[in-house]
């Protein structure tokens, strides 16, 4: 399996689109509530705001597409949107792998998984073994998950592995365990709804990437939107702590490759 190096130990190759995009799907609430509906139907509408985010990463060529769909933090909800929160997620994964194992469409599912019921774990299992061939886009759904855990059972899992080892561990060390490692750190994340905080969310990989924060709530997180996020992200210096001057050509590299306007 391939290692990333991480962005503290070496620079990344960065280009115009960004190759790896991580989002906090934040807003479905208040999405309903404008419209004097139930939550649920928030939620609902959600999962098209989805669908659309896939086809325009597949479109413009992003390679990793994470989504926080249920935290660690989210079981404190009342107890019937959890529930409906679950069924929703079984539906999903019932109605929906099919369609992205035709579109070369990878799903990966991180976070503490023995929560969940056995009907669901078995759905997330055959979703990602269907789908392990494909490598157009990973798609990866983060549930139940908490950066803190994330770190954790890292941590755990790596002393585990060499229980004898003497001196220090470094950060070589942890990140093989950490529940991305198959990707690179995200490039670029997104948080929907308003809020201006990551909420415990890829803590170990959001170091160096670039934040974009967008009052728009997810259900109305369109192609304008996704396109303003990226038009964004291409007008930032990814310096990775060297100064403006030792960038080779940052403000157009990549640029002609998005059909996006880099000074608009």
């Amino acid at each position: 399996m391939t290692r990333f190096a991480s962005s503290t130990r070496s620079v990344p190759t960065t280009s115009a689109v960004p190759r790896h995009v991580a989002i906090i799907m934040d807003g479905n609430g208040r999405w309903a509530k404008k419209r004097m509906l139930p939550r649920v139907a928030g939620h609902h509408r959600g999962v098209e705001a989805v669908r659309v985010t896939v086809r325009n990463c597949l479109e413009r060529g992003v390679e990793y597409l994470t989504l926080f769909a249920f935290s660690s933090e989210n079981w404190r909800r009342p107890n019937e949107e959890v529930s409906m929160l679950m069924q929703l997620f079984v539906r999903v994964l019932k109605e929906e792998v099919r369609k992205l194992d035709r579109n070369g469409v990878r799903l990966r599912v991180i976070g503490d998984l023995a929560r969940f019921d056995p009907e669901l774990q078995a759905l997330i299992q055959a979703s990602e073994q269907r789908t392990a061939a494909n490598t157009r886009l990973i798609l990866t759904i983060a549930a139940n998950y908490g950066g803190r855990w994330d770190i954790l059972q890292a941590v755990n899992r790596m002393l585990v592995s060499d229980p004898e080892k003497s001196g220090e561990w470094k950060e070589c060390d942890l990140a093989p365990y950490l529940a991305m490692s198959y990707a690179p750190e995200p490039d670029l994340f997104i948080r929907t709804g308003g809020e201006q905080r990551i909420s415990n969310f890829l803590l170990w990989q959001l170091a160096y990437s670039e934040l974009y924060f967008t009052e728009v709530l997810w259900p109305e997180f369109d192609v304008i939107a996704f396109d303003a996020a990226l038009l964004s992200y291409q007008q930032r210096e990814r310096r990775f702590g060297r100064t403006s001057e030792q960038l080779p050509g940052a403000s157009t590299v990549g640029a002609a490759s998005t059909g996006l306007p880099i000074d608009a």
